[in-house]
């Protein structure tokens, strides 16, 4: 693979506001970021299809950009379209290559003409002084609508509520996308649900647009009612060499078919998320904001049961098990007082 993978614009390529995510490699063969002016310089930054199967955010930005097709953008908007040779093939991402979004400054992953990439987009963005940062995400399991951040401060709570009064905070796992730029300018990734749904995009649009027209970032405290936050405190994975499945009982762990209807649940202790052959190794590793193990702080097996031991509210269970493998299995949150939002 070349290690120049990136493309730089300062047009829309023609057909680009028509083109569906699976066939933009005949337009844009390689990563690519666009820059567009605007009335106000410090340019907004989007990013995606960081994940090729995640179509929401190019639908909100066709959408917007056909609405300004003949007149100036309220504001700079600086575009960075991703994976699109895994979008050809309506996949997270391709075997052998690295996740888009664990590529960025800060990464643990090796050294990679990818992550080489994520620098130079970081490197060029930087220099423009970008005014926010917003990441475009879809997820395969039942969830709101919620926004992600990576830093506690009044500007990243009102950014983040802006699109939903719902908001995560994570540090963990490293080289995403938002916390990068989050030493930039406030940050957000936003989760719009499933990438088949309109109101998905619609939602982005009207986020992006809403963006583009603010003028500064508020400083004072956003009010208890505006924002609902948790703290993400554990990844979830399937151990290694674990086989699972959620159809089949011939497995290592057979999952409870209904988990991703417990996503932003407070579930209480005893919950069965699954059925494990092995009655004393626990199937999945439980690894805190600092990587560190806890799996039996979270989960026990009782009668071969994989249950959890304390009150919990996961995110992000899915039943796409390819999802699970190239990703995680799920996340564990706790909800974080006002108290601390407030003198952030």
């Amino acid at each position: 693979m070349s290690t120049q993978l990136l493309t730089q614009l300062d047009h829309l390529p023609d057909g680009f506001l028509t083109t569906h995510a699976q066939q933009l490699h005949s337009l844009l063969p390689h990563p690519t970021l666009i820059h567009l002016p605007g009335r106000l310089k410090n340019p907004l930054f989007v990013s995606i299809l960081l994940h090729g199967n995640e179509m929401t955010g190019l639908a909100a930005i066709q959408a917007l950009l056909k609405k300004y097709l003949d007149r100036e953008l309220p504001r700079a908007l600086s575009i960075f379209v991703g994976n699109i040779s895994a979008a050809r093939h309506n996949l997270r991402r391709l075997e052998g290559q690295p996740d888009y979004n664990r590529i960025w400054p800060g990464s643990e992953a090796p050294s990679s003409p990818e992550t080489a990439m994520a620098q130079q987009v970081f490197d060029e963005m930087s220099k423009r002084s970008p005014f926010a940062s917003i990441d475009v995400h879809n997820n395969t399991g039942l969830n709101p609508h919620y926004a992600c951040i990576n830093k506690l401060g009044q500007p990243f709570f009102h950014l983040a509520a802006l699109f939903s009064r719902t908001a995560v905070f994570f540090t963990y796992p490293k080289g995403v996308q938002s916390a990068a730029f989050a030493e930039l300018c406030p940050a957000v990734t936003l989760e719009c649900g499933k990438p088949d749904q309109k109101q998905g995009a619609e939602h982005a649009l009207e986020f992006i647009e809403s963006c583009l027209h603010l003028s500064e970032h508020p400083q004072h405290p956003i009010a208890h009612n505006d924002i609902e936050l948790f703290h993400t405190v554990a990844q979830v994975k399937i151990r290694e060499n674990c086989s699972f499945s959620y159809q089949r009982n011939d497995v290592d762990l057979a999952l409870d078919s209904d988990l991703d209807h417990m996503n932003f649940t407070e579930l209480p202790s005893g919950t069965i998320f699954g059925k494990s052959r092995s009655s004393t190794q626990l199937p999945v590793i439980v690894r805190n904001d600092n990587g560190d193990e806890m799996s039996d702080r979270f989960f026990s097996l009782h009668n071969s049961n994989l249950t959890i031991k304390k009150p919990l509210m996961p995110a992000m269970l899915t039943l796409d098990e390819r999802v699970i493998e190239q990703d995680c299995f799920c996340y564990l949150m706790e909800r974080m007082p006002y108290d601390l939002i407030k003198t952030a």
